[in-house]
């Protein structure tokens, strides 16, 4: 009788292990990558195609993404889909994965003050004024509204979830993406150290963000 008591704890206790392990991680509410946008800049007229790599489940996609976007890509960054022969200014997408990111670094920023703090690290970064005007755009509403915002700027958390494979292959690559969680008050985080960004022969430039709860 005992051995049997033993056998069906273990047995209760791998079914509660499992469950911690496996399914609670699932019922979680997933996070949103909002507005990744991409931007090529060949050095001459050139047909790219780019593919996303995506460790979730993609909602949106402007051009429409079918198994890859296949363009024509002008230096001033003017695409035309061969899907549809329509002109656009980028590649949209976004999505829902269950990405942790990474706030052990980062930035608190006060909400009224979102929108210059984002224009001097995204200029700093490596962003164009056109560029991160877009971002600011975007992302303001959702951030000033806050008391204070913690804001982390992401590196191979983001990337490896979210793989871009584009050929022909770039020259350089800039890859931003912001990471913010609302905060009622001041917090101590070590500041980011954010490296800036030398764009050298085909250039891709991709920016995007996600809130976290």
């Amino acid at each position: 009788m005992k051995k049997i008591v033993v056998i069906g704890l273990l047995v209760a206790l791998i079914l509660i292990v499992s469950f911690l392990i496996f399914i609670l991680p699932m019922l979680s509410d997933p996070v949103v990558e909002g507005k990744p946008v991409i931007y090529l800049y060949p050095e001459q007229t050139t047909d790219v195609f780019v593919e996303l790599e995506y460790d979730g489940v993609l909602d949106v996609t402007y051009p429409d993404y079918r198994n890859g976007w296949r363009v024509t890509a002008e230096p001033d960054g003017t695409l035309i889909n061969h899907a549809d022969g329509k002109e656009y200014s980028y590649l949209f997408w976004e999505g829902r994965s269950r990405t942790d990111y990474d706030f052990s670094e980062g930035f608190v920023v006060k909400g009224s003050d979102t929108a210059a703090f984002l224009q001097e690290k995204l200029g700093y970064m490596g962003l164009k004024p056109a560029e991160y005007n877009e971002f600011i755009v975007y992302w303001l509403p959702r951030l000033q509204q806050n008391p204070y915002n913690l804001i982390s700027f992401q590196g191979e958390n983001y990337t490896q979830a979210a793989k871009l494979h584009i050929s022909p292959e770039p020259d350089s690559v800039l890859r931003v993406f912001m990471a913010a969680k609302e905060i009622q008050k001041p917090v101590v985080v070590p500041e980011q150290t954010l490296e800036p960004f030398e764009r050298i022969g085909f250039t891709v430039v991709e920016w995007g963000g996600s809130l976290v709860d």
